[in-house]
């Protein structure tokens, strides 16, 4: 009898479930409430599996086997509420592909820093020679690259929509940077909610295998011992007087306790800013436990170039810097990217709110931001949040208008920055259109 699989959400992640799928032996079929793109049909098409789009096929889909649900769909959607009241099985992508590979497995997660954490451990990884892939939140699906790939390794970011629905990986190595509140709309408005999600992670590392974490964090050490019980734990702290752990000192970073100690010039790391010591805590401290050599480390430390959209400089205009940090979407990411400058700040933030406390952000914004442009269909609660806070306030739903006001407030030694604090899908198709659509703009200034 053919396994009925059928893969909800016909995205990257989905798309390649699904062709994954069919080459093991699954009946497989697609469904979308949305529309699906042209290239993924294609793709569906040539490998002979059915799909359908805007819609779902309620009675066809309960009679599955197994189900693949994108991360992009809530619980609260009829057909999730649907299948879990069936008893269906429903696993994410990350979960399904884990079962046809072999390679050793790296996961990386927290509310900020998973996307360039992930990209600095692999690129320590592929300099240091390893045959490592990377997948999960970023670039080609885990899904396609098992299908189509045969790495030694996998680096993996995994966000708490993909924790959520998974249960069985086995990782190497997890790591997990920091937790602040975000989506909380998916989440009942429970905080303790989605830190136990994030901390799901430790709960798929193989008993005996390695915990990286944030020590610092308050909301992870309420539970870091229980979820690392039976687990080789490596925290890092930003505290100069942590001798027995990974710390910062003397503007150096200590990789401790390995077999040696490495010491790394905090001036040496690519990225820059606070922040991005911590990731480089992290990601360091994930390539040593994988085996790489300090040679190999400091090297890949120094040569690193972090993922579009994060603090990205566009443009130089008129000794006025631009950048592009459209991957901040919330406040936690805001407050990295006005910390990272000591120039006066032309913020550029809105889009849809995601219940944001804007008053944690108060006293950062109150010394650095000089304007505050709000670009969104609905700017309400930027506007009345900062209006008595910022000397200059501006709304508009328009990206061009924005744009040239900023370059109209800025002076010579300025920094025009976009980091929204919202998500984007208000006015743009996702946060990388945002950031794109923000750079042509500021390249045709």
């Amino acid at each position: 009898m053919n396994r009925i699989l059928t893969i909800l959400g016909a995205g990257e992640s989905g798309v390649g479930a699904a062709l994954l799928g069919k080459a093991q032996g699954y009946d497989v079929f697609v469904s979308d409430f949305g529309i699906i793109a042209e290239d993924f049909k294609n793709e569906l098409r040539s490998a002979g599996i059915e799909f359908e789009e805007n819609g779902h096929s309620e009675a066809r889909i309960l009679k599955s086997n197994l189900v693949v649900k994108s991360p992009g769909i809530p619980d609260t959607a009829p057909i999730v509420q649907a299948l879990r009241n069936s008893g269906n099985l429903i696993i994410s992508e990350i979960e399904f592909a884990g079962k046809f590979t072999k390679a050793k497995l790296i996961g990386i997660t927290g509310t900020n820093g998973k996307t360039t954490t992930t990209m600095l451990t692999y690129h320590i990884l592929k300099g240091a020679g390893y045959n490592v892939g990377m997948a999960g939140n970023v670039g080609k699906s885990f899904a396609r690259q098992v299908l189509t790939e045969n790495y030694d390794w996998y680096v993996l970011e995994l966000s708490s929509f993909q924790l959520d629905d998974t249960y069985e990986l086995k990782l190497e190595i997890g790591v997990l940077l920091n937790i602040t509140p975000d989506h909380l709309d998916r989440y009942d408005y429970d905080f303790k909610k989605y830190i136990a999600s994030k901390m799901r992670i430790f709960h798929l590392v193989h008993l005996g295998c390695h915990a990286v974490y944030w020590q610092d964090d308050a909301h992870i050490g309420e539970g870091i011992a229980s979820a690392t019980s039976g687990l080789n734990v490596r925290p890092f702290s930003l505290s100069g007087d942590a001798a027995e752990i990974t710390h910062i000192q003397f503007d150096r970073l200590f990789y401790v306790p390995f077999d040696f100690e490495i010491s790394a010039p905090r001036a040496d790391i690519s990225i820059k800013g606070l922040h991005n010591v911590q990731n480089a805590m992290a990601a360091g401290n994930a390539a040593l436990l994988a085996g790489v050599n300090k040679e190999d480390l400091l090297k890949g430390l120094k040569t690193f170039k972090n993922a579009e959209h994060r603090l990205e400089l566009v443009k130089r205009l008129e000794e006025v810097d631009y950048i592009n940090d459209s991957k901040a979407t919330n406040l936690d990411s805001v407050k990295y990217a006005l910390d990272a400058f000591d120039t006066p700040i032309v913020w550029i933030a809105g889009g849809i709110d995601k219940g944001n406390n804007y008053s944690l952000v108060e006293a950062i914004v109150s010394e650095k931001v000089k304007a505050l442009i709000c670009l969104g269909k609905d700017n309400t609660k930027l506007v009345t949040s900062f209006e008595n806070i910022v000397p200059t306030v501006k709304s508009t739903d328009d990206l061009i208008k924005a744009i040239r006001w900023a370059k109209e407030i800025a002076k010579p030694g300025d920094t025009v920055l976009l980091s929204p604090a919202c998500s984007s899908f208000d006015l743009f198709d996702n946060y990388e259109d945002r950031g794109n659509k923000f750079k042509e703009a500021v390249l045709n200034l």
